[in-house]
């Protein structure tokens, strides 16, 4: 088994990203050389993302160093990040 279940490729990111299915509880987190760890309140996919620290609701959210949403409602640190908590930035009209 690896020894971390997702990967940040900014340390500046607020998410990070799902390298297979992860079960609920503790997780960890590579940043670099890092590795940073959580408690997952749930189970995530393959692929989803997850909180790095508490979001607070009306926050931007970036992903590979750049904007992709804001934040619809307040996120947990580990929390799921989803189109049930994030508004994406993409083809919205201004």
């Amino acid at each position: 088994m690896r020894r971390w279940q997702f990967l940040v490729l900014q340390p500046e990111d607020d998410v990070a990203t799902a390298l297979g299915d992860v079960p609920a509880g503790e997780a960890a987190i590579r940043i670099g050389e890092e590795v940073q760890r959580l408690v997952l309140p749930a189970p995530i996919a393959l692929g989803h993302k997850i909180a790095r620290h508490a979001i607070a609701r009306g926050a931007v959210i970036r992903k590979y160093g750049a904007p992709i949403g804001e934040a619809t409602a307040d996120i947990a640190a580990g929390a799921h990040v989803h189109v049930h908590n994030l508004r994406s930035r993409r083809a919205r009209k201004t």
